[in-house]
């Protein structure tokens, strides 16, 4: 039986994000981590290097061919990231 004062663990653990200034940053780290499933595994095992910087992510891709595909569809990606992080995380893309 719940007690009116009850909270559940998802969000006992925003408010916690909040609270401590996290949300920003853990967001940033479940897109990096989220990375491969989005892009899939040829895209993923082409990527060198990973990061966001001032909601900017920078990637840096092996391989041109792929890297002007990801140039084509940046705003597509944007999008899913975003989605997936449920705020606004990502402004841009730079390719190194």
């Amino acid at each position: 039986m719940r007690k009116p004062n009850d909270v559940t663990l998802k969000d006992a653990f925003g408010k916690m994000l909040d609270v401590y200034r996290l949300r920003r940053k853990f967001d940033e780290t479940s897109i990096l981590a989220i990375w491969p499933e989005i892009m899939g595994t040829a895209i993923a095992n082409r990527t060198t290097q990973i990061y966001i910087k001032d909601k900017k992510l920078f990637i840096r891709i092996e391989s041109s061919v792929i890297k002007n595909e990801l140039v084509m569809v940046r705003q597509g990606i944007i999008q899913k990231l975003n989605e997936h992080a449920g705020s606004e995380v990502i402004n841009e893309m730079i390719f190194l």
